[in-house]
């Protein structure tokens, strides 16, 4: 079997892309029963968030079938084969190791992506499409961000994506401390939104968001008036700044609705920023002119100097993550070299689970005991070495020197022969 890791990510395309393969929670479940039922597939995850959409598989194919089935997924629109990476054994490990650390994200070090791993590999064992090896293979994704966090500046003052959004509107002409601001949704993303803009000290924050009880509870946690999504439009001309982040699979803001809001301001100009994939903003309203739209893509800009700065913490994580890679490697192969030796103990105690209990049901039907104990110690002999003594009498006839001899080095030492002693002297 081979380990497999493919997928699309912000650096082989754009967000128009990866939205078309963007998977919300509720449509994870389905997808890995579809990917698990493919032919040779035995494990499977899969990770989907607002940067890629990655599948780590278990398979005894050629992979082809697991990139046709993400390339085609969105159905229409093309087929994506020629924006997919693909990576298989060793370089699967690695890259799934850096993207735990955030060695491979849009914000280099950014933290979220480690919860984001993990609630992949949560949903993928709660599906049941996660054996032994992907099981394996993630623990130690984990403990290698963590040693990556702690060992290394890589973690030092974190960056994501929402404070970077954050920084980029302090850049422009609607600062946030002159400014109202309108949060869609209420998801992480919104939430470490909401924290930024409160250390920018925003003039006024609203929240809306679908169900109305946790835009109430974020607002009420940051100092914020709660909307319910269904008045958004009532509202939205009082916005200077919108952020939006919602799990929704169809634009949240259309260009008629902004056109609208931009009206009753008197054409003065509203920053929207759009956190999401797929999109929350429907792409033709950056077409109106006092409309500037801002995608996960755009941050690009703000992104190089946290790259820079943490340039040289990179390079020692990726020398712990090599590190991790081969110890990983080698675990595995000691317990491939490991599996003989575990289906021969699994054999033997099976053998004597089952003819105890013959034995005991032997008694308690008022069998002699001592016949039982012979009958059992017999039974259990013959069975233990009956393949052993085949093999032997294969290699025997054909004559296989090799066998014999390497089996003979396993034999005890053969019983001495009281006749046979030494004379006393």
């Amino acid at each position: 079997m081979t380990l497999y890791a493919l997928g699309i990510n912000h650096q082989t395309a754009p967000v128009a892309l990866r939205e078309r393969v963007a998977f919300c929670d509720g449509a994870v479940p389905a997808a890995l029963a579809q990917l698990r039922a493919l032919p040779g597939v035995r494990e499977v995850a899969l990770l989907s968030t607002c940067n890629r959409t990655e599948l780590y598989a278990l398979a005894d194919a050629d992979g082809r079938m697991l990139a046709d089935w993400l390339a085609t997924h969105p159905g229409e629109g093309g087929d994506l084969h020629a924006y997919l990476y693909r990576h298989t054994g060793d370089d699967a490990v690695r890259h799934l190791f850096r993207v735990a650390c955030g060695l491979d994200s849009l914000v280099l070090g950014e933290p979220q992506i480690l919860g984001q791993v993990k609630q992949a590999w949560a949903m993928a064992r709660s599906a049941g499409t996660l054996g032994g090896e992907l099981d394996r293979l993630f623990q130690h994704a984990f403990v290698t961000a963590k040693r990556a966090r702690t060992e290394t500046r890589i973690g030092t003052s974190p960056v994501s994506v929402a404070s970077l959004a954050v920084r980029l509107a302090q850049q422009s002409f609607a600062r946030p401390a002159d400014s109202v601001v309108l949060l869609v949704g209420a998801g992480e993303t919104i939430e470490l939104t909401a924290r930024h803009l409160a250390q920018a000290k925003v003039k006024r924050l609203l929240v809306a968001n679908r169900t109305y009880q946790h835009a109430q509870e974020l607002a009420a946690r940051h100092g914020a008036v709660a909307l319910p999504l269904d008045e958004l439009e009532r509202h939205l001309f009082l916005a200077d700044i919108v952020f939006s982040a919602t799990a929704s699979q169809s634009p949240i803001l259309t260009r008629p609705q902004i056109s609208q809001a931009l009206s009753l301001r008197k054409r003065r100009p509203m920053l929207l920023m759009d956190l999401a994939v797929p999109r929350d903003i429907a792409t033709d309203v950056a077409e109106l002119d006092d409309a500037f739209v801002y995608t996960v893509d755009d941050l690009d800009r703000v992104v190089e100097h946290n790259r820079r700065s943490r340039s040289d913490a990179a390079q020692d994580a990726e020398a712990i993550i090599d590190l991790q890679v081969s110890r990983y490697v080698e675990a595995l192969a000691f317990g491939a070299r490991n599996e003989p030796l575990k289906r021969l103990r699994a054999h033997g105690d099976a053998t004597r689970a089952e003819l105890v209990a013959r034995a005991k049901q032997q008694i308690a039907t008022g069998q002699d005991p001592a016949t039982v104990l012979e009958q059992l110690a017999h039974a259990l002999t013959n069975r233990l070495l009956h393949a052993p003594t085949a093999a032997m009498r294969e290699a025997v006839a054909s004559g296989n020197l090799d066998f014999l001899r390497s089996f003979d080095e396993l034999l005890p030492p053969a019983p001495r022969d009281a006749d046979a002693a030494d004379p006393a002297p």
